[in-house]
């Protein structure tokens, strides 16, 4: 956008919103001094307001890196004398920066992005008083891309007001502020591009707003402020091929990342909802193929689970899920952000089309079971090497619950069984599992397991002795 354009376009606006900040709460900002005889607008009062809210976050932290691919070798091992003990893993250390926002000056909370923290093991802030201070996550979500901190010994500190994003219109005028590349406390403008964007990362849950205001790296986590000083966003990524602002960037919006930070506060976990179908992309051809007229967008039911939410609600196998609470759905990502975005529990009003009809069906949401990570080998000997996790269906060929194989060891047992990471295990000796509770309790003390895995949008058998 030009300056000159978008100044005469919000000079009225402008001048009455920071006229409002001047008179109301404890800040107190003088309106804008004349120049020429004209009062010259100035965002300052704005920045004033709300910049000690924001935080510079450096991490350090240490990752598994893989060993030299030679190193797997027994012939390269033998020939140079190296001990046969294999040390597939090295650890090297990562330093990260981003920024965050202060929610609670009381207690100290402040929100940024889980990737800005993950792998963290030690975190710093500093403030725009150049304050520096020790924090530690109190939760995240990778799903969201959010990430709690809590700083010790919180004094002084300065908290930004929770706006609410569901009222955000393309159009808006909003700031981003951060630290993008290390400069500290960079505020940039724009106006909001765009609502509801996903697709970004396949693997999360998403509802972006989209904003032209300039999002670099190191804004990770930042705030995406409105004229009236509130909080609406969560600064989150950028779209771009160099790796810098080209005027498309993306920020969580401000409802999800409080929904997420109760959830942590209160359960210590986010207990995300699930509808409990496996579903596909409902297109013009599926239309032309189930003689289908109407609609050509949604998301097709291919199985329901038993005793999930769908289930119970009376969803069937062969409906298109068309909207989810007024919220239209144009393909199965869409239907897995809108139901992902809502917590176990809620109660969600779900359109479907069935034998041409449109019908109305409410479903009570149960909950995504915990995704923890399982050794393998305490499932079954031939299973050992891998490392396995729930699956909440973020497999663009594969939506449904299972197991996912998280990692495979070379040359161990599930290896040379044609176990590979990312399969999803769906059944186990013809029943259906779920989780990797599921799958313990259908393992049992079975010597001889028939793995039905989905790799990619393949269906395949493994036994497993």
């Amino acid at each position: 956008m030009t300056v000159v354009t978008a100044r005469a376009a919000f000079v009225p606006l402008l001048l009455a919103t920071l006229a409002a900040a001047s008179g109301a709460g404890s800040v107190e900002a003088q309106l804008p001094a004349r120049v020429a005889g004209q009062e010259f607008p100035t965002l300052a009062p704005l920045v004033k307001q709300v910049e000690p809210a924001v935080v510079s976050i450096a991490t350090k932290g240490t990752v598994s890196a893989p060993a030299n691919p030679l190193m797997e070798d027994p012939f390269f091992r033998r020939f140079f004398g190296f001990p046969d003990q294999q040390q597939r893993q090295r650890r090297r250390q990562v330093q990260s920066a981003g920024s965050g926002v202060i929610v609670d000056a009381v207690k100290g909370y402040i929100l940024t992005n889980n990737h800005v923290v993950e792998n963290a093991e030690e975190i710093e802030i500093v403030l725009t008083d150049n304050r520096s201070l020790k924090a530690k996550v109190v939760g995240s979500d990778p799903g969201t891309d959010i990430a709690l901190l809590q700083v010790e010994n919180p004094k002084g500190l300065v908290q930004m007001k929770l706006g609410n994003s569901d009222q955000v219109q393309v159009g808006d005028f909003v700031l981003a502020i951060g630290n993008p590349f290390g400069l500290q406390h960079t505020v940039t403008s724009g106006i909001v591009s765009a609502l509801g964007r996903s697709g970004i990362n396949p693997d999360g849950y998403e509802d972006f707003i989209q904003t032209d205001a300039s999002i670099n790296p190191g804004n990770s986590g930042g705030a995406l402020v409105n004229l009236r000083g509130e909080l609406v966003g969560i600064n989150s990524a950028i779209f771009s091929n160099s790796g810098g602002n080209i005027g498309i960037g993306f920020a969580i919006p401000v409802n999800i990342a409080k929904s997420i930070m109760n959830q942590i506060l209160q359960f210590g976990e986010v207990k995300r909802g699930l509808l409990g179908v496996s579903i596909a992309d409902f297109n013009a051809e599926s239309a032309k193929a189930f003689g289908i007229e109407g609609t050509a967008e949604g998301a097709l039911v291919q199985e329901v689970a038993d005793g999930s939410a769908a289930g119970k609600a009376g969803i069937e196998v062969g409906d298109v899920i068309l909207s989810v609470d007024g919220q239209r759905i144009k393909s199965a990502s869409d239907l897995r952000n809108a139901v992902g975005l809502k917590r176990s529990g809620d109660s969600v009003r779900v359109e479907v089309l069935r034998d041409g009809k449109r019908r109305q069906i409410t479903a009570l949401l149960s909950e995504v079971a915990t995704a923890a990570q399982v050794d393998g080998e305490d499932i079954h000997p031939g299973l050992a090497g891998a490392q396995l996790g729930n699956h909440e269906g973020k497999a663009d060929q594969f939506a449904g619950p299972g197991v996912l194989v998280q990692s495979v060891e070379p040359e161990s047992p599930a290896a040379q069984t044609g176990l590979l990471a990312n399969d999803i295990i769906v059944s186990v000796n013809r029943i259906r599992v779920r989780n990797v509770r599921e799958l313990q309790q259908a393992a049992g003390q079975q010597s001889l397991l028939i793995l039905s895995i989905r790799r990619g949008n393949r269906n395949l058998l493994l036994q497993i002795r």
